[in-house]
Formats: C-alpha cells, structure tokens, sequence
C-alpha cells in the first residue's frame, strides 16, 4: 500500500470517529481530503458517499436500537429526499460545472459548520418543532438533490436546520441525520455510478477500499460516543477550517 494512501486512511479513520459521535457521515470531509490528495474531481463522491454509507449504517442501526427513532419524524423527511438525492447523482454533469457545484456545496456546509459552531448546543429533553409536517418533505427533497448532485450525505446542512427549527431534542436530530445521510448516500451513490462514464469507473476507485476499511474502524468508536464526549462546537469550527479552504480552493480552480 502506497504511503499516501495510508496516510489518508488514518485521517479517514479520525475523520470518521469525530463525526459519527456526532450523527454526521463525514462527507464533507473525505471530499476535501480526496480533493486535496489530487484525485479526479469526478471519481470522488463515488468514493466518499461510500465512506459515508458505511459510517451512517451502522449508527442508524445503533440508533434504531437505542430507540431513537421512535417519534422523532423521520418519514416525513425521508418521504422525498431519497429519489431527489437519486435525481441528484444521476444527473449528468461536466467536470467544471461540477467543481463549480462542489465548491459551492462544501462553501456552504462550511460557513453552516462555522456559524454552528459559535453557538452552544441545547441539551434540553424535549423541544417543540416550528416546522409544519408538510414543510419538512421539501426540505428533505431541497437538501437530499443537492447532496445528491455534489456527493456527499447531507446531514451538515440538514442538521443545522433542524436545531433552529427545534424539530427535536439533540440525540435524535443527530440520530435522524446519520439515518438521513445513510439513505442519501444509498440512492446518491447509485445515482453517481449510473451517471459516470464507464471509462472513469476503473481501478483507481477499487483501489481505495483501505479507505472503507478506516472509516469502518472509526466509525465503531464514535458511535459508542455519540453525542456528548466529543466538544461539538470544537469539531464543527475544525471541520469548518478544512472543508471553506478546499471551497475556495475549487472555486479559484473553477474560474
């Protein structure tokens, strides 16, 4: 095994640890850790929604045993967000406009993840939603298409949106994202290999399977810790720093 593919395995397996004791996939991440590696911007959501997958299934299955799921609404999130974050991988597009929409996307979760982090997380058992039932389906489907386009879970940008609408209390929106990012990352990932040009799906993603191995190991120790060890708000303003300055970096590559 190549030197640097150890290295990235390890930061996979930190990276992995980190978010999934806080219910997130780490999408955003290994995107900007593939991105930085200098792999083909076309071959990296493939490799990192399958990072998110493995992540995300075992904590939503942990979840769903420690009964988290029981009233936290996640149906009428997932309702839509599925086949839109489907939509969202299979629809075709350049390599540039791709850039363009990654940039854009992890812009985004980045300055969600920096504004987050400033604010300290309420820890209080119950809280009431301002969210109407039928609004939640459109934010699935809004968020789940563009997670879909550029590759990742989207939990960074579901999440945040949930705590300021007061959907639940913090366990089970962190619960209900690692379901969300898992489901996402299903219908993302297929959509992702049904759109790549044949010529592109060759050794150099089977090559990576080390990276799954990482994100598995870690995985098994965040979720023992999901939500409450780890600093939240330290985790977010870190991650916030990687994923803006790999932004800018591919929106500077772009134009």
């Amino acid at each position: 095994m190549e030197i640097s593919l150890i290295w990235l395995a390890c930061a996979f397996a930190l990276v992995a640890v980190l978010y999934s004791s806080v219910g997130f996939g780490g999408g955003s991440s290994y995107t900007a850790l593939l991105v930085m590696s200098g792999m083909s911007v076309m071959l990296v959501p493939v490799i990192s929604l399958a990072c998110n997958l493995v992540v995300t299934s075992s904590g939503t299955w942990k979840c769903w045993r420690a009964g988290l799921y029981s009233d936290a609404k996640v149906l009428p999130i997932l309702a839509l967000s599925v086949p839109a974050a489907f939509l969202g991988g299979l629809t075709p597009i350049g390599e540039k406009p791709l850039i363009i929409m990654l940039g854009a996307g992890l812009l985004l979760a980045g300055l969600q993840l920096a504004l987050t982090s400033m604010v300290p997380t309420s820890h209080q058992a119950e809280r009431t939603s301002s969210i109407s039932t039928w609004i939640a389906p459109l934010i699935g489907t809004g968020v789940g298409y563009l997670s879909g386009i550029v590759g990742i879970g989207g939990g960074i940008f579901l999440s945040p949106i949930l705590h300021l609408a007061r959907w639940g209390p913090p366990r089970k929106i962190a619960a209900l994202s690692s379901a969300y990012i898992a489901a996402n990352s299903v219908a993302a990932l297929l959509g992702k290999s049904l759109s790549l040009p044949s010529t592109l799906f060759h050794w150099e993603i089977l090559s990576k399977w080390p990276l799954l191995l990482a994100v598995a190991a870690g995985s098994l120790v965040g979720h023992r810790l999901l939500l409450g060890r780890f600093p939240e708000r330290v985790i977010k303003g870190l991650t916030a720093i990687l994923v803006l300055t790999v932004a800018f970096r591919l929106l500077a590559r772009a134009l």
